[in-house]
């Protein structure tokens, strides 16, 4: 037996539902904090400082990161076309 199950809600109360915290409050802080770190940075030198700062795995994280989102959209786009 196989059963779907569709909850229409926000983002906010599928938080509340799993249980999990509100993180608004600390993302707003990051935003403003990176924000200020672009705004300062006067050059392209600095600006390399600050994404090796951010993602200290470079190129090979990022790479890493893009992997796996794609893999995830392969998996999704599949299972959307086996329904059909």
């Amino acid at each position: 037996m196989k059963m779907n199950i569709e909850v229409d809600c926000t983002p906010e109360e599928a938080r509340t539902l799993l249980g999990l915290p509100d993180v608004t409050k600390a993302n707003e802080a990051y935003v403003e904090n990176i924000t200020k770190l672009m705004q300062g940075a006067g050059g392209i030198e600095q600006l390399q400082e600050l994404g090796k700062q951010i993602a200290p795995m470079g190129q090979m994280g990022l790479q890493l990161f893009q992997q796996l989102i794609e893999t995830g959209a392969k998996a999704a786009f599949s299972a959307g076309k086996d329904k059909k």
